[in-house]
């Protein structure tokens, strides 16, 4: 600036120099305050939606919006926001429809199954997954271990199937075990339908939600279990108890057990029916 080199080089003031050069001081001292918040928005905008491109991508996008700001600025900021480092991506459940928690009328027409968490007396964390069949409102599986994956929630359904058959459809949430691709495949293979609740809609599961309920005031906070296998035991003894002993009112004081022989007995009239009109 020549008020500078003026203040510089003949010995003068700024004062002195900026009244030589007939300038303002608010002019001599002024700088230019680029707002980066804009860049910031839209990079940060990008980097939400599409964590693993790098800057070219980034700034070809930018440059295709008609947003013309210098490539050099944008990459200084990019480098401040720290954009290098690869964001780990956030794995998004899909848009689920609301389910309507339909009372199923038959056998294995709708099955429903979740997750409780507990820990041994030791401290250890162990699952429970529960199945039922909404039908009769059945246990079918209290399974306890320590970690349950995709692969042991099939295991699982395959023992069920030779014991019961398969439902037409399983309802369950959304936790990472029952979205996995592998669960997906072997649903498809066994044409059997997933049906998911909406996130943080628990009681849109609400016959399994009463299970859980049942099942950790029976087992899970009336004992202390030393071992997995313990826990084990005591969840095949509380599946008997439960499916011949528990009434329910929502079918008129039945049990899971009699309401199933109720339903086999309803369906084997129907078949009879059915061939007897043929």
């Amino acid at each position: 600036m020549i008020a500078s080199d003026i203040s510089r080089e003949a010995g003068f003031s700024i004062e002195r120099a900026c009244r030589v050069l007939q300038l303002s001081r608010s002019v001599f001292y002024y700088k230019t305050v680029k707002d980066d918040v804009p860049v910031i928005d839209s990079l940060n905008e990008l980097a939400e939606e599409h964590p693993t491109r790098g800057f070219d991508w980034y700034y070809g996008n930018l440059r295709n919006k008609g947003l013309r700001w210098n490539r050099k600025r944008v990459l200084r900021i990019y480098r401040n926001m720290n954009l290098k480092l690869r964001r780990k991506r956030k794995r998004r459940i899909p848009k689920r429809p609301k389910q309507p928690l339909i009372e199923a009328k038959t056998l294995n027409d709708t099955w429903s199954m979740d997750f409780l968490s507990d820990a041994l007396s030791y401290g250890r964390r162990v699952r429970v997954l529960i199945v039922m069949d909404d039908a009769n409102r059945e246990a079918l599986a209290a399974f306890a271990d320590y970690s349950i994956c995709a692969d042991k929630v099939i295991q699982v359904l395959e023992q069920l199937e030779l014991e019961k058959g398969l439902p037409l459809s399983i309802r369950t949430d959304n936790g990472p075990e029952f979205i996995s691709k592998k669960l997906a495949k072997w649903c498809e293979k066994k044409q059997i339908e997933q049906k998911f609740i909406q996130p943080g809609k628990p009681m849109q599961n609400g016959f399994n939600e009463r299970l859980n309920r049942t099942y950790r005031e029976d087992v899970l906070n009336a004992y202390f279990f030393d071992s997995l296998e313990q826990l084990r035991i005591l969840s095949d003894k509380w599946l008997d108890t439960y499916n011949s002993k528990h009434p329910h009112r929502s079918m008129k004081g039945l049990t899971p057990n009699q309401k199933r022989l109720l339903l086999t007995e309803d369906a084997m009239k129907k078949e009879e029916l059915i061939a007897n009109n043929l």
